[in-house]
């Protein structure tokens, strides 16, 4: 559930990884060509030398289930846009951003049909950038780096089929991790919602008193492991992947199997709703019935409770997500690519650019219906960015976040969904009883490794 982590999908990317090694970047033919990811495309989008030509012609820009609340903002940006470069044109798509998102974004891809510019997560941009569908900003574009917060650029780092390191996105928003939760709940079950936890056993403490006192009338939180791997192990400084990423490392620290224990034990307990264990549903829809205590971690999360279940926002308070081990959170950033497959490159980099500029960063950030930051440096001097007041459950969040980005670094563990797929599979048995937490955490390491051997 962690801040626009509530995707992962299961499939298509095993393929393209398969793929990745025979398809990346490659230079030009006689006849002028060259390939991105298999496809064809003007030489000056691949290879050395910064990208050049006119801002002109037609492009698409892909978002994630954004036109509904932000339809005016965005409109008004591509309006902007296109009054600055009279000669080019920008066609807005608006993903729905479901849990079959990235196999759909893959497929767009392999058909040489991906969005000029795109708004993707951190999984998705690992898949994307390994097998050359989108631009080497670095190359194609050295001054990229500058807006940007140092931490925030350094996270808009993939490798690709080589394992090279390039920079394919900018950085756009983040947001922060928090606890939003119901207070009566928690005071049902003598939990004090001013004290929030500092660790997540100490968080699954909670969740164990949850399911003593509900008796089966309300839960803690959801089951699937899907949400909170890696993440989790991310906070608990659990190594998921060696440094080089070729193979998983997390059953050696015991931590891991202590925490499939915890899993099982709250699962069994009836922490959870028994049917919600492969369900990719998250806790948005049940925490504004009143049967869930705890939401989603996503600070924009309280926006949805406001406008769907009034009753149930009047009861929520918002706390920081447990620290752990790691002393602080890590940035979750959405980033905007500019794909390599685009026939109007130039024009698709300028708006990349446009979009994610101090001065947009800064108008959308500050929309009274999202809890987001942005990842420009002279955006976050704002004062609306260092100054946050009030008291309800937005400010709250918004407080959280604005003091987690004085220390939060942008690092997360990047799993293709084949591999995460695999680990969430045993832990699932697990909790199910039908395996012990230590088999369990030993056969997804192994089927982990297979997997990551594979993909080279």
């Amino acid at each position: 559930m962690r801040a626009r982590r509530l995707t992962r999908t299961l499939t298509c990317i095993a393929v393209l990884s398969l793929t990745a090694a025979g398809c990346g970047l490659s230079g030009g033919s006689d006849s002028g060509d060259a390939t991105a990811g298999g496809c064809k495309v003007d030489k000056g989008n691949v290879g050395s030398g910064k990208l050049t030509g006119e801002v002109e012609g037609k492009i698409t820009f892909q978002t994630t289930n954004l036109k509904k609340d932000f339809g005016d903002f965005f409109n008004g940006v591509i309006k902007a846009f296109e009054k600055a470069h009279p000669d080019a044109s920008v066609k807005w798509i608006d993903d729905p951003g479901d849990n079959t998102f990235t196999s759909r974004t893959v497929a767009d891809a392999q058909a040489c049909t991906l969005a000029d510019v795109i708004n993707v997560n951190s999984e998705t941009a690992t898949a994307l950038t390994k097998a050359g569908y989108l631009l080497d900003l670095g190359v194609k574009d050295p001054d990229a780096a500058k807006p940007f917060v140092p931490a925030f650029w350094k996270s808009s780092t993939f490798k690709d089929a080589s394992g090279t390191s390039l920079h394919t996105v900018l950085p756009w928003y983040t947001g922060g991790v928090v606890l939003t939760y119901n207070t009566d709940l928690l005071k049902k079950a003598g939990i004090d919602p001013a004290k929030p936890p500092t660790t997540l056993f100490g968080l699954f403490a909670d969740y164990e008193k949850i399911a003593k006192a509900s008796d089966g009338k309300y839960f803690a939180t959801m089951a699937n492991p899907i949400w909170r791997i890696p993440a989790d192990f991310d906070q608990m400084n659990i190594k998921t992947l060696s440094a080089d990423g070729k193979s998983a490392v997390f059953a050696d620290d015991p931590r891991t199997t202590q925490w499939v224990e915890w899993m099982a034990k709250l699962y069994k307990e009836g922490a959870m709703p028994k049917d919600s264990l492969s369900s990719s549903n998250d806790p948005s829809t049940l925490y504004s019935q009143g049967k869930v205590a705890y939401g989603s971690t996503n600070p924009s999360f309280v926006r949805f409770v406001q406008q769907n279940s009034p009753s149930i926002y009047a009861k929520t308070a918002v706390g920081q997500q447990p620290f752990d081990a790691l002393g602080h959170t890590t940035g979750a950033p959405q980033y905007i690519a500019a794909a390599a497959t685009s026939k109007n490159a130039p024009t698709a980099l300028a708006f990349a650019k446009f979009l994610t500029n101090a001065e947009n960063q800064t108008a959308w950030c500050k929309d009274p219906k999202v809890v987001i930051f942005p990842t420009t440096t002279t955006s976050l001097q704002d004062p609306f960015f260092q100054k946050v007041s009030g008291d309800d459950p937005f400010s709250e969040a918004r407080k959280l976040v604005a003091e987690q980005l004085k220390t939060t670094t942008a690092y997360q563990t990047n799993l293709s969904p084949a591999v995460q797929n695999a680990i969430v599979s045993q832990v699932q048995l697990a909790m199910q009883g039908k395996k012990s937490a230590a088999q369990a955490v030993k056969d997804a390491q192994e089927k982990a490794n297979e997997l990551l051997k594979q993909a080279g």
